[in-house]
């Protein structure tokens, strides 16, 4: 042993103990990877360092390296409590620094194998079938993509792969002159809408956590206390927010169709190998258990098809079941993956209406119940690329028409099921429904407090009527009594005798509590002068929506929406302002 060991003290075995137990955040860096930017390719234009924040055409590359600006002082608002137990994280982690630097923007000092910049991409845009590149401010569609969204990292966990990406993270050269910043008020929607589609088993991407800054806002169009305009009236400061959304990729059927746009015009030598490898890593990223991919590229290309196609109906007749309603539909807000992206326009139906649409910047095509003509139409699209990767194969072209052809008949198989599942029967009833959907209508019924009433199995029809928006008249009880009695036929003519059994079934496809507008509202507002509290409760709220609550917020859920909510703007309309 030399002198200078001689000499050194003992180590407290406590301290050689605490240098050596992990820290909570080891448990979150341990899973970090990054497949999307190893895998493809980066704007060859773009800078390295990632301080690329202005508008400008992004002509190659899948991604674009983007540093995210951090918000001002952020300080805690919430975190996913079971999204942080599936990826193996300590809830206590949603409050340590490094993490909530980290998820409010600021990559500078992030831990390894974080790294200082995150990644943005492009994407292209059509609606209902017709390619735009207006919304680019170039003309041309090379300048639409992520304007505020930043991806930060991917984790795996559990053999699951997710991709981490702040929304609100400041502008990349998607941005169109945008600050690139959300609000709070759309935060907290977006926060809590990903958790209560989830809890309500309808796939979306997730939250992970969202914080506020205490110092910094930003100017944006919305309504004036007690304003029944339909379009915003004043403008209004905002307090900023980031809200880190994970999902398996974010991936959109309008990214493979801006590859398939370049493929398509030649628009530069590798556009045609761009567009194969981004097909092949979202194969990889979303369907690694569903595609074989030791195939032939051109079978898992078309097996890629049929699967989603199965994922994006069944989502849709998930959306209608719920009451959800995307509100703008578009092909770049339609997740490869086929679960729910993107809630900025979103809304809920509550008084029944077919045509319920709640964006004021949306229209009829985008509305509650044309969302399967939308998703249809996307699909479409995203065929229309695909079939690029297959011009030297006609066998697999034909294939690959074929099921292009037949999305309209498995919507409609799904749709049909999803209804006789609502209404406890065994098959589709069309003339039941018909009559159902047209009574809703005339009744203004609540579409969540109608269903769940229904699921009871009522031998009357008052329990029907206490979700009735307006009071049903004598001619208008006589028909829902028939209604009724034509539903009850139907039910004891199944193979389902035990009707507890029934009732049973249909209160797990019925949720019990409903996503309110005028509910939601005052959160984000409380939110606003720091109070987090309703945030908190309406989280908790959704968190188990098919099951009895006792909370007094539950009680207010349990209502139709009061009048004086009716033509409010921000609650029974709004902008996508966000």
């Amino acid at each position: 042993m030399n002198q200078s060991a001689m000499n050194r003290p003992a180590e407290d075995p406590s301290e050689v103990a605490s240098s050596e137990k992990p820290s909570l955040m080891d448990a979150l860096l341990e899973k970090v990877d990054f497949s999307f930017t190893e895998q493809l390719e980066a704007d060859p234009e773009a800078r390295s360092d990632g301080h690329d924040h202005r508008p400008r055409q992004v002509l190659s590359g899948h991604y674009v390296p983007v540093a995210p600006t951090p918000i001002a002082s952020p300080e805690y608002v919430s975190h996913s409590q079971s999204l942080f137990r599936q990826l193996g994280l300590s809830d206590a982690l949603a409050q340590e620094e490094a993490f909530r630097r980290i998820f409010s923007g600021d990559l500078s000092g992030a831990p390894a194998p974080f790294k200082p910049v995150g990644w943005a991409t492009g994407y292209a845009l059509s609606v209902y079938g017709t390619e735009y590149t207006q919304q680019c401010p170039f003309q041309t569609g090379n300048g639409y993509g992520d304007g505020r969204a930043i991806s930060v990292a991917e984790v795996v966990a559990d053999g699951e792969r997710w991709e981490l990406q702040l929304k609100g993270g400041g502008p990349t050269p998607y941005c169109r002159g945008g600050d690139g910043r959300a609000v709070l008020r759309s935060s907290v929607r977006e926060f809590l809408a990903q958790e209560f589609m989830h809890a309500l088993g309808v796939p979306t991407s997730r939250s992970l956590s969202l914080y506020a800054s205490t110092r910094e806002t930003v100017m944006r169009p919305w309504y004036a206390q007690g304003s029944r305009s339909y379009d915003p009236d004043v403008m209004k400061a905002h307090r900023v927010a980031i809200s880190t959304r994970v999902a398996p990729s974010f991936l959109r059927v309008g990214q493979l169709e801006l590859f398939g746009r370049r493929a398509r015009s030649g628009a530069h030598a590798r556009a045609r190998e761009e567009l194969r490898m981004i097909v092949a890593h979202g194969i990889e990223r979303e369907y690694p258990h569903d595609v074989d991919r030791e195939r032939p590229f051109g079978e898992q290309v078309v097996e890629l098809a049929r699967r989603f196609r199965a994922r994006l109906t069944a989502l849709v007749a998930d959306w209608i079941r719920v009451g959800y309603c995307q509100g703008n539909f578009n092909s770049d807000n339609c997740a490869l993956g086929g679960f729910t992206l993107d809630y900025g326009p979103f809304g809920f139906c509550e008084v029944f209406d077919p045509w319920f649409q709640p964006w004021t910047g949306g229209g009829q095509h985008f509305s509650f119940f044309n969302q399967p003509v939308a998703a249809e139409a996307n699909f479409h699209m995203l065929c229309g690329a695909l079939r690029l990767l297959l011009d030297e194969d006609p066998t697999l072209a034909s294939a690959l028409d074929d099921v292009r052809q037949g999305f309209a008949a498995e919507m409609r198989f799904r749709l049909e099921g999803m209804w006789a599942g609502k209404l406890g029967l065994e098959r589709f009833d069309v003339a039941l429904c018909s009559e159902l959907f047209e009574l809703m209508r005339q009744s203004r019924a609540d579409y969540t407090l109608f269903f769940r009433a229904l699921s009871d199995l009522p031998g009357d029809t008052e329990a029907l009527e206490a979700t009735f928006q307006v009071e049903a008249s004598e001619e208008a009880k006589g028909r829902w009594r028939l209604w009724r009695d034509r539903w009850h036929e139907r039910i004891r003519a199944g193979d389902a005798p035990d009707l507890d059994a029934l009732s049973s079934r249909m209160k797990r496809i019925n949720p019990r509590y409903a996503w309110r507008e005028w509910l939601v509202a005052p959160a984000y507002e409380r939110a606003e002068t720091g109070d987090y509290a309703r945030v908190r409760e309406l989280q908790s709220l959704f968190s188990n929506p098919y099951v009895d609550q006792h909370s007094a917020l539950a009680a207010e859920a349990d209502q139709r929406r009061p009048l004086r909510y009716e033509g409010l703007g921000g609650v029974s309309h709004f902008s996508c302002s966000s």
